[in-house]
C-alpha cells in the first residue's frame, strides 16, 4: 500500500498539465509575433550595413583613383579584384595593380523582390540586386517604391 501512495504522489495531475500547456500557450503567443518582427528588423539593418560597405568600398576606390569612381559595366571587378591606377582590373597584385581589393564580394541584396541577387547594374532590371550611378558613385537597393520597412520608408532611399 506504501509503495501505490508513493507511485500515486509522482504523477502530474490533469489539472497541472493544462495549467503548464496554457502558459506554453500563452508565452508562445507573445513571443511568436516578436519574433517575426525581428526578422523583418534583420533584414532591414542588413541592407543598412551592406550599403555601407559598398559606398565605403566606393569612396576608397575613388580616393585611390584620383576621384575617379568605378565605372557601372566594370564596378564589381573593381571593386573584388587589383586595379591599376585607371582602374583597369587584374586578378593578381603586381607592380602596375596595386590597389584594391575593395571588397571581398558583392553582398546579396537582403530585401525586396531580388532578394539575393548580387550584380550591380546602372538601371533596374529582374536579377539585379544594386543600382549603381558612376558618374556620383552613389549606390542604392534594386527595389520598387512599394517596399518598405516597417517604419513605412523606401527601400530604394536607404
Amino acid at each position: 500500500m506504501k509503495r501505490d501512495r508513493r507511485i500515486q504522489n509522482q504523477a502530474f495531475s490533469l489539472l497541472e498539465l493544462v495549467i503548464v500547456v496554457a502558459i506554453i500557450a500563452i508565452l508562445a503567443a507573445i513571443a511568436i509575433p516578436r519574433m517575426s518582427r525581428g526578422s523583418k528588423g534583420a533584414g532591414d539593418s542588413a541592407l543598412s550595413g551592406d550599403l555601407a560597405v559598398l559606398r565605403n568600398a566606393i569612396d576608397i576606390f575613388a580616393a585611390e583613383h584620383t576621384g575617379t569612381f568605378p565605372t557601372a559595366a566594370n564596378i564589381t571587378n573593381q571593386l573584388t579584384q587589383y586595379t591599376d591606377i585607371d582602374g583597369v582590373v587584374s586578378a593578381i597584385k603586381d607592380p602596375n595593380h596595386i590597389y584594391g581589393p575593395y571588397i571581398r564580394k558583392i553582398p546579396p541584396l537582403p530585401v525586396g523582390a531580388e532578394k539575393g541577387s548580387t550584380s550591380i547594374a546602372a538601371a533596374p532590371a529582374v536579377g539585379v540586386g544594386w543600382i549603381y550611378t558612376a558618374s556620383t558613385g552613389t549606390i542604392k537597393a534594386n527595389c520598387a517604391d512599394g517596399e518598405t520597412d516597417e517604419a513605412g520608408k523606401k527601400y530604394s532611399e536607404y
